[in-house]
Parts: C-alpha cells; sequence; structure tokens
C-alpha cells in the first residue's frame, strides 16, 4: 500500500476543496450545468501527478456522497448515477491523462495547453455516453449538443486558464515541481 507524506495528503486535500468550490459556482444548462470543476481537476492533474491528482478526485467523489459538493449544492448516489454522473466519474480519467501529458517537472505551455484539452477528452466521452443512456435519448443533438458542444467552448477556455495557472504556479518557489512526476 503507498504511503503518503502529509505534503501530498494536504496537496490533494486543497484540490478537494477547490473542485469542491468549483461546484459552487453553477449555471444551469439543461440536464448539465456549467461550473468551474474542471478547471480544478485539469490543475489537479497538472500539478499533483497521476496518483495524487487521482487521489483528489476521488477524495471529492467521496465527499459528495455525504456533503453537498457537487454541482449546485447538491450530494448523494442519486448524483454519482444519475445525467451528470458520467462526467463526475470522466474527472478521475480527465486528472490522470492530464497529468500523463504533462509528465515532466517543468513543463512548457503548449504541454500544459495540450494536457488540458488531452483532459477534457475523456470527462466528455464518459459524460456524454452516460447522459445518453441516461436520457434513453439515441438523438445525437439531444446529447452531442446538450452534453457536450454547449461546454465545449468554455471548457477549453478552462483547459487554457488551467495551462497559464499551472505554469506559474510551477514556477514560483512553491516546491510543486519538487513532486515525483510519477505519483
Amino acid at each position: 500500500m503507498p504511503r503518503f507524506t502529509t505534503r501530498e495528503l494536504t496537496l490533494a486535500a486543497i484540490f478537494t476543496a477547490l473542485i469542491a468550490g468549483g461546484a459552487l459556482i453553477t449555471v444551469p444548462l439543461g440536464a448539465v450545468p456549467f461550473t468551474l470543476q474542471v478547471l480544478f481537476v485539469l490543475l489537479a492533474g497538472m500539478l499533483l501527478g497521476p496518483r495524487l491528482g487521482a487521489m483528489s478526485i476521488l477524495a471529492y467523489l467521496a465527499l459528495g456522497l455525504v456533503a453537498p459538493v457537487y454541482a449546485g449544492g447538491s450530494s448523494g448516489l442519486g448524483v454519482l448515477f444519475g445525467p451528470t454522473g458520467g462526467y463526475l466519474w470522466g474527472f478521475l480519467p480527465g486528472a490522470i491523462a492530464a497529468a500523463a501529458v504533462t509528465r515532466s517537472r517543468l513543463p512548457g505551455l503548449p504541454r500544459l495547453v495540450a494536457a488540458g484539452l488531452v483532459g477534457l477528452i475523456p470527462i466528455y466521452g464518459l459524460g456524454a455516453v452516460w447522459l445518453a443512456l441516461q436520457l434513453q435519448s439515441p438523438s445525437y443533438e439531444v446529447v452531442v449538443v446538450g452534453g457536450v458542444l454547449q461546454f465545449l467552448p468554455l471548457d477549453v477556455l478552462k483547459a487554457f486558464i488551467a495551462a497559464f495557472a499551472a505554469r506559474s504556479l510551477f514556477s514560483l518557489p512553491l516546491g510543486l515541481p519538487a513532486l515525483p512526476r510519477d505519483r
């Protein structure tokens, strides 16, 4: 069983809190609301690496079972297995994908932007498929337009913001680049 240092646990907890805070900023757009969660999920992957990034996402998903930290202050199994559940489950491979693309101690801005954009793929993939199953809709329009296209421009912007923020944080004397990237 892997051991985590206090510093690592603290960093994962900070990102769990940031993702929860990002869920409180909600703009309803049909079955799936717009939130800032994706920004912090991508940042968690970029800054923490796959192991700690995944830990922060899993902690967020678990916390949402008992506390109102999902979008709009919702919580419980009903949310995880409801129409937006696929997007929530997609956060885990999204953060891991962003971490995998980042993978160097001092990545350049193009690599960080690519990491953010790649991290969106599993989030949208799982989210759209799950949304289609939940809505029992074979309609391409309902799922792709309602579950992907209306969010894509702002999520691409969030990927760019995450990349710029990660690059700025890597350049500060916070010790983030000292984190082993295999964690």
